[in-house]
This record gives structure tokens, sequence and C-alpha cells, in this order.
């Protein structure tokens, strides 16, 4: 077989994330996505090495513990000559800045509804989220095996809330204890439903072949085919019919259904997803400053970091950089250089993810996700090129919601806490804040949760007792203006004045009326709530 260029490399490749309102069923479809891959045998295992061994993409502790995935996790398999970059992200509201960065680093997104609750509040903001990132949208249905909302009105609900064109391309028979499959309205084939435990599909037990609606009488019960016709009649009637490049445009979304803990519907996701979604784009940068387009097929090794993942194995104390590659063919070994600092890293070490499990990196193209291994070099929204002169847009921070105090329970930790707190802060976890006059930290998130999965990290990987209390204040801003006004700001604001962890100059105030009051005085100041890092 001939060589592929760069260019044909990063056309096979699919770079897409799953989101979806918490328990709508994400991290189960996301296995029976692998297992559709056959990377799994089953649903929870992984085939390597002649070993069943766990691939769950929620590795960390906690996530186990309370069944919920708190962070982004990456994980690449093949299938039919294309290459597959999952990228799973945490449903709960709390970690929806986490959410936002992995989505930078996916070119599609599969939104996954739950068909009892249809359109959820997280579902509707992640959504915004993709249409501000104009990236393309695959909607699952799941969970058809259990009682379900009209699936019109599903669809409906889809249209309004979300202003996009849903076009179906199967129609789900009934649903709950009633349903018998799906019918294909592009080909009129039907897909009998099989009540699989675990979905051991590829264990020789799976679903009934696809037949000819015609044949299919066996799979239902009086009155049941006739309504199934009727329905499709209606919808290839009402709905438009797909076209791939209002998709493409972020108009249409293709809607499938299906119920992932049974593996029904998952197969045809994954060849939706191979057929349909986009290979990695053409990027606007920053050379010399110039804005130049990155192609995906270019010469030079280009790419981003979009998250920072510490503790992936506890034992090492790792720190790896997930690296999002925009253009060139990466060889293991190869000096890349960081735009903003200039430091030039001999990538040694380079891997590939299975959630927690990692393998090297021979070698990546546009579109694939790598991991590099460093030490506090590599921060969230850093470039990274052969030549060290591209620059791509830097990924936000936002304000945090809440503001709490942490100190370690032992004084004599004091040392060991910053270097915890600001190894979290550099994954991009929380923000942390160190205010100019006074020793303990604030520590800013956008909920509740994340302080609890903060004290669960920093007492399991860091050996850490914290105590997290009440902050004086409620809303943090950056602050920003000529050098002489915001000296002047500041010194007359000691008490209230902090800096993030680049350093850069923070507002902690006690109210939001407070903020707008201090704002309208000092008009030569801004004040935002969100902050780009270089």
């Amino acid at each position: 077989m001939s060589k592929l260029t760069p260019a044909q490399q990063a056309a096979r490749r699919r770079t897409f994330a799953i989101i979806s309102h918490p328990d709508a069923g994400k991290t189960t479809l996301t296995e029976h996505l692998l297992l559709a891959g056959g990377s799994i045998r089953a649903a929870g295992q992984v085939r390597a090495r002649g070993e069943n061994r766990r691939t769950r993409s929620d590795w960390m502790k906690i996530e186990r513990e309370r069944g919920i995935s708190v962070s982004s996790s990456v994980m690449t398999f093949e299938k039919d000559g294309l290459v597959f970059n999952l990228l799973d992200t945490p449903g709960h509201e709390d970690f929806s800045e986490d959410t936002y960065r992995t989505l930078t680093a996916a070119d599609a997104a599969i939104m996954v509804l739950d068909a009892a609750k249809g359109i959820e509040p997280q579902t509707l903001k992640l959504f915004e989220v993709c249409r501000l990132r104009d990236i393309p949208i695959v909607t699952f249905i799941n969970k058809m095996d259990r009682e379900a909302q009209d699936p019109m009105e599903l669809l409906d609900e889809i249209a309004s809330k979300l202003q996009l064109d849903p076009a179906p391309l199967y129609w789900p028979a009934g649903s709950g204890g009633r349903f018998r499959g799906m019918l294909n309205l592009q080909t009129g084939a039907f897909q009998p439903y099989a009540k699989l435990v675990g979905g051991q599909a590829a264990e020789g037990e799976g679903h009934p072949e696809a037949l000819p609606l015609a044949q299919a009488d066996a799979h239902f019960q009086d009155g049941e085919k006739a309504e199934l016709e009727e329905q499709a009649e209606l919808i290839q009637g009402g709905y438009p019919a797909f076209e791939r490049q209002s998709f493409l445009e972020g108009h249409m979304t293709p809607v499938l259904f299906g119920s992932a803990l049974r593996h029904f519907g998952v197969d045809e996701l994954l060849a939706a997803i191979g057929e349909n979604a986009p290979p990695p784009k053409p990027l606007t940068a920053e050379k010399a400053g110039e804005t130049e387009t990155v192609e995906p097929g270019a010469r030079e090794v280009t790419g981003f970091v979009f998250k920072v993942q510490a503790n992936m194995d506890p034992n090492h104390r790792d720190r790896i950089a997930m690296l999002r590659l925009s253009s060139g063919e990466f060889k293991r070994g190869m000096k890349l250089k960081v735009q903003n600092t200039g430091r030039q890293l001999s990538v040694n070490a380079p891997i590939t993810f299975f959630a927690s499990d990692r393998e090297l990196a021979e070698e990546a193209f546009a579109g694939d996700v790598i991991g590099i291994p460093n030490h506090g070099v590599l921060r969230v929204g850093d470039s990274l090129s052969e030549s060290g002169l591209i620059r791509f847009a830097g990924l936000p921070n936002f304000a945090p919601e809440i503001l709490q105090r942490v100190r370690v329970k032992d004084p004599l930790k004091a040392k060991h806490l910053k270097k915890a707190l600001e190894g979290l802060a550099e994954e991009g976890v929380t923000q942390l804040f160190r205010p100019e006059l006074g020793s303990d930290f604030i520590v800013g998130a956008v909920g509740q949760l994340q302080f609890e999965v903060m004290a669960d990290r920093l007492a399991n990987e860091y050996a850490l007792e914290c105590v997290f209390e009440p902050s004086p204040y409620a809303e943090a801003r950056w602050v920003a203006g000529e050098r002489a006004d915001l000296e002047d700001f500041a010194s007359k604001h000691k008490t209230a004045m902090a800096r993030d962890i680049d350093d850069a100059p923070v507002f902690l105030s006690k109210s939001a009326w407070e903020t707008g009051y201090i704002a309208d005085r000092y008009p030569k100041v801004t004040f935002t709530k969100t902050r780009e890092r270089m």
C-alpha cells in the first residue's frame, strides 16, 4: 500500500465529542461505540494483550464512585478505514468549562437525549457552545427500550428549542415494552430489536439481521407494522430529507434512535459519523503578526493544548498535555516549540489514549489527539509548532460562580498545598487566586461539585487534608487598562486585589452590586468575566 500524504491521512480522521445532560446515558454510549468500533469485546472490558481490562472512560476514582463524568477522556479506534477520535466530556454543569475546552478540539458532536426527557437545561447550554463554535451535531435519542415521549414531539422540541432542522435517518417502532426496532427511512430496511443483556453483541449474541419491511411481519403484533408505515409516510412528508451540506453548516441535525445499554442503534450511529461528520478543518492562526490559514495537509506540524491532565498514573505524578494536531505529519522524537515561551520540547514519549490506558504514538496527523508528558511546561491554550511561530486563538477562562478559601489542616504542608492547587488550576479544573494581602488561597469554581472533586483529589493524589471555607467574596473579575490607571485602581483596593495562575490582576468583590458600582467609578478600567489564556 502506497504511503498516504498528511492531507489523505487527515481526511480519514473523525474527531468528535459526546455531549448530554447528566444521566442521558453518555458513558454507556461511549463504551458501546468502542464495542462497535471493535476496540473492546464487551462493555467495560478492553481487548488488549490477552487480558480483560476496564475501559471505562470514567477512570478517576470519584467518577466511578458517583457514576458521573467529571474529566474529559480521549479514546482512539479504527474502523472501515477511518480513524475515530472520541472525546468524552463531563455531562455535569459544574464542569462546563472543561467541556467547552474539549469542544474546541472536536470537529463534530453527538448530542445524546433521553427519550423520556427530551432536551434538558444542560443539553441546551452545551448546544449553545457547539453553536458558538459552528460544530455540526448528530442527535442520538437514547433509551427507546424504556417508555418514551412521542418521537414526533421530540423532533418538534429539537426544532423549536435549538432552531435546528431535524432530519430522521431512522424511525422507531414503539418504545418501552412495545419497542420492536427501527426503520431505515433511506433504504426501507427494518432493523428488529432484541433485548440483549449488557449489549453482548460481539460475543455471538446480537440483534437479528436487518430485512425488508415487507418481510418483517414476525417482529410485529397486530396493527404495529401498519402504524409504523403510516408514521414513516408522515415523517417523510413532514420533515426535510437529510442534506450533508446543511448539517455541516450547523442548520440541520440527522436524528437516530436506539438504546446504548442494549447496543441497539449504536452501529448505525457510528456509520453516520463516519459518513457525514467532517474531517479536520483548516484553522485560522497568527504568524508573525499576520493572519494565516493552517491547512490540515500542510507540511509543518502544528497543534494546540486543550487540556492538561495530572496523575492519570497516580504512581508517577505525571502531567499530560493533550495536544490536538492541526496539520502535518507528527513523528515520535520530533522537536516542537511553544509559541508563547519559545521553549523547545523533544516529544520522545507521546501517547495515544484509551481512557486511562495508553500506548506510545509513533505518528499522528491532523485531527488526532496525542498526550505529551511534561512537568508544568505546557498549559491549556498553548500553541505548538515546528517553527514556534504559529499561534492559534487562546482558550478562555470563565469567571467562577463560587469562591471559597482553602487551607490545609497541617500547617507544615502549606508549600505542598500551593503546588497541588497550582497543578489543579493548570489543568483548568478550577481557578486559583492569590490575594495581594493575606495568605489563604481563594479557589473559584462553577459549581459546588467541583470543590468536592478537588477535596477528593487533594486527599487521594497529594495526601493533603484540606478545609474549604466560605470566602468574603462573591465575584471575580479580570481587570485591564493603561498601566497608570490600573496601578491607581489597585492601590486604592488592595484588600480586594488578587493574581490568577498567570499572574494577571483580578478584582474580588463582595457582591454583584459592588462590581457594578466600582466599574462605574473607574471607567478607564475594564472588568471582564472571561480571559483568554495566551
